[in-house]
């Protein structure tokens, strides 16, 4: 029964999934048709299924089905009517909008049209009244010509009434109102105008000028201007000083008055400002008039064929410069500057004469300095004098940093080029005699212990005390591009000497236990100490600044990484050069300590063989002493110790002493204890061996040499372990040995139970193979 009724329910379900086609169905495509008729049959089955029973479940499914067919029907009819009402809507408002945009557009043509109509009539008035117009600009600016002519003639014989009537604060004030007219003039095109006033501004101002500095220069010379000589305090004052007090005054004030027309009549004098020079503005005139004679004085010794005008001789005329600084400060302090500060000049008066007096020497330089570029030795001294007189211009004179020196002066390509190739050679042929010197590896504080903790060597101090004095030469030069580039000189000059050492250090290296060798070492450690504080010195971090934004163009391509470690101040400019001097350092470390090792590996072979298996107990023994066959091994450990504690300096000793311990450490743990077997008498001779007469040995560099013997330490507290204890851990330790993933929750980790003994260091597996050198516990 089962078959037949399962193959009528298949029929009824392929009588629902085939409904009668609609007119309207002919159109769809046979996609749709085949998706259709999968719902239907899905349905069906979801609602139906293939019992027969449920065949009554048709007739609500189909009641179902009609209802929401009917909701369907009304939302679609209800869409369909309201919108054609919106459609509609929107149409009416769209045409009236068209009809109001035509109406617009037929008002604006009008309205263009008869605008249109109105310019063409009124342009020919326009025309009219622009040639008018331009008739009257035309005239008006002939008037304004015409009337500044008139302005300047009106000036011009105020002037000369002014100069015949001997009224010369009038003439002062016609002169700087002249001043303010050209001035205003600067905008102009009239250039014929121009000219024609700044020529009258320039023949009165010459007049005024010659007449008021004569008689300035004569009041100067009562007052004995210029002080040669260091002015002296004897001398009584003369009876006229309360006159002439005025007189210079008024002078003064009157020709500080003809500043601005000074400083337009000379300012296309101006040169431009050299590298490393910056725009100062021009000398006060009164400045000027009492420079006069102390620059007659300096190009009648400093030009021609004078004696004192002697190339190799610079000191003398800048030391001159200074003396004349020195001998007028008082008196610009005293009679100049108070005129200065009632004139509202905010100036200082001994920093003006200083700016005009360095305006010689900068002179004087800049003729002399390429005469010097073939002869080194001259032109050292040239350098070496300029730079102590900018020291002592700056330090004793107070000049302001603001304002340049003589500096620049070195900055000039060609000069600055031969400044660099100088310093490097003169250092190239300094560190050459340095190192063939005969006390070049010997320390000169030896004998001073305070002195002598970095134990460097002659060489090395005296190479590094090279590098401070050219650090000093160029630290004040105003350009950081310079001092850049002497920075990357410096840096190439340590780079050969470090190259240097290396060759050295490869001819000794057969005996790194030799004086040498560790001078050496010495060497390139005081040289990396020194870099490292540098790296943190102000100025070499106001240099590694300059150098993110334009290092590159000097001390070549740095990288992102390099520039953003820079510009973050987490490295130095020295990095890449303590990388290698610290790379020199460690290699030489190496081969010390395998020198070292060797001699005590050689010595440690009879204490490495003995026969720790049947050695006598502890309680056997009266007295507990070395072994004999250690002896050799700690004699050659102490002396090392001692020995390289004199020749090497501290940090690098600390560095030894501890790389030798753990060395020692690894040899006697895998060599010795590792090797061999012990009854009790040997654990108890090891111990014995290792706490007290190993472990002082390196107790005299600190509180607690055990720490540094790890490997041994534990290994003795392990072979010293009673039976019963020793047991107890094989127990602990066995299960990890043989399931590392079930352990017993009752019983403590083997990392635990090594811990509770002290031993941290040593591996579970590490300490089996130990527990199993006792030879006691072996026969358990």
């Amino acid at each position: 029964m089962a078959a037949p009724m399962m193959e009528h329910n298949s029929h009824s379900g392929n009588d629902f999934s085939q409904p009668e086609r609609t007119e309207g169905s002919t159109s769809e495509s046979p996609s749709e048709n085949d998706n259709f008729t999968d719902d239907v049959v899905e349905l069906v089955q979801k609602e139906i299924g293939g019992d027969l029973k449920s065949l009554k479940k048709v007739a609500g499914l189909l009641e179902k089905l009609t209802l929401e067919n009917k909701q369907l029907e009304e939302q679609v009819l209800t869409v369909s009517s309201s919108v054609p009402l919106r459609v509609s809507a929107a149409l009416s408002a769209a045409e009236e909008s068209r009809v109001k945009l035509e109406s617009l557009l037929e008002k604006e043509r009008v309205l263009s049209n008869t605008l249109q109509q109105h310019l063409q009539g009124a342009q020919v008035w326009a025309d009219s009244i622009g040639q008018v117009l331009g008739q009257l600009d035309t005239l008006e600016r002939h008037m304004k010509y015409l009337q500044c002519l008139a302005r300047i003639e009106e000036l011009s014989d105020s002037i000369q009434q002014y100069l015949m009537t001997n009224s010369m604060w009038d003439a002062v004030s016609a002169i700087d109102r002249m001043a303010s007219l050209d001035m205003g003039l600067r905008e102009s095109g009239c250039s014929h105008l121009q000219a024609f006033l700044r020529e009258t501004l320039r023949f009165w101002h010459k007049i005024l000028k010659d007449k008021l500095a004569s008689d300035f220069e004569e009041v100067l010379t009562q007052f004995h201007w210029p002080f040669i000589s260091p002015p002296t305090q004897t001398l009584s004052p003369p009876a006229n000083a309360q006159e002439l007090n005025s007189q210079l005054e008024l002078l003064g004030s009157q020709l500080l008055s003809l500043q601005t027309s000074d400083d337009l009549i000379s300012e296309n004098k101006e040169t431009a400002s050299r590298p490393g020079q910056s725009q100062t503005p021009p000398l006060s005139l009164p400045i000027q008039i009492m420079l006069l004679p102390l620059g007659k004085r300096f190009r009648y010794h400093f030009t021609g064929n004078r004696q004192t005008n002697n190339l190799s001789k610079p000191e003398w005329y800048l030391t001159q410069v200074l003396i004349w600084m020195g001998n007028s400060s008082n008196f610009m302090d005293e009679k100049i500057q108070p005129i200065l500060d009632r004139a509202g000049a905010k100036v200082s008066a001994r920093v003006e004469l200083c700016r005009g007096l360095l305006t010689l020497a900068q002179e004087k330089l800049t003729q002399d300095a390429p005469r010097l570029l073939y002869d080194d030795a001259l032109f050292c001294h040239l350098v070496d004098e300029v730079l102590q007189f900018e020291k002592e211009l700056r330090s004793t004179h107070s000049y302001p940093r603001t304002y340049p020196g003589v500096l620049h002066i070195l900055l000039e390509e060609t000069v600055f080029q031969k400044w660099l190739s100088v310093e490097r050679k003169m250092a190239v042929e300094k560190v050459d005699a340095m190192l063939s010197a005969e006390g070049a590896w010997s320390s000169q504080y030896k004998d001073i212990t305070d002195m002598d903790e970095l134990k460097a060597p002659d060489c090395a101090e005296t190479f590094m005390t090279l590098l401070l004095v050219i650090t000093e030469r160029y630290r004040s030069l105003p350009c950081p591009r310079a001092q850049l580039s002497f920075l990357a000189l410096q840096k190439e000059l340590v780079d050969d000497f470090r190259i240097r050492l290396t060759q050295v250090m490869k001819e000794e290296s057969r005996q790194p236990l030799s004086p040498r060798y560790c001078a050496i070492l010495n060497a390139a450690n005081y040289i990396s100490t020194v870099l490292s504080d540098w790296g943190d010195n102000v100025f070499f971090l106001q240099l590694q600044q300059a150098a993110v934004s334009v290092g590159e163009e000097i001390l070549g391509p740095l990288g992102a990484t390099e520039t953003g470690r820079l510009a973050s101040l987490e490295g130095s400019l020295f990095e890449g050069l303590l990388a290698l001097l610290e790379r020199l350092r460690g290699d030489m470390l190496g081969r010390l300590l395998d020198a070292v090792m060797r001699d005590v590996k050689e010595k440690a072979q009879p204490y490495c063989k003995d026969r720790w298996i049947s050695l006598p107990s502890q309680s056997d023994q009266a007295t507990m002493s070395l072994s004999s066959s250690a002896c050799p091994m700690m004699l050659c450990l102490r002396d090392h110790l001692l020995q390289l504690q004199q020749m090497l300096c501290l940090p690098l000793f600390q560095m030894f002493w501890q790389g030798l311990a753990e060395r020692l450490d690894n040899f006697i743990y895998e060599e010795l204890i590792l090797y061999n077997h012990f009854n009790e008498g040997g654990v108890a001779q090891l111990q014995y061996d290792m706490t007290r007469n190993l472990f002082p040995l390196f107790g005299h560099y600190c509180k607690r040499p055990e720490n540094f013997f790890k490997h041994v330490k534990e290994a003795c507290i392990i072979l010293t372990l009673k039976v019963g204890p020793a047991l107890l851990l094989c127990d602990v330790l066995k299960p990890s040995e043989e399931d590392e993933g079930m352990l017993n929750h009752q019983q403590p980790s083997p990392e635990s139970a090594l811990n509770e003994l002290g031993v941290y260091k040593l591996a579970p597996s590490d300490v089996q193979i130990l527990l199993n050198l006792r030879s006691a516990w072996l026969k358990q």
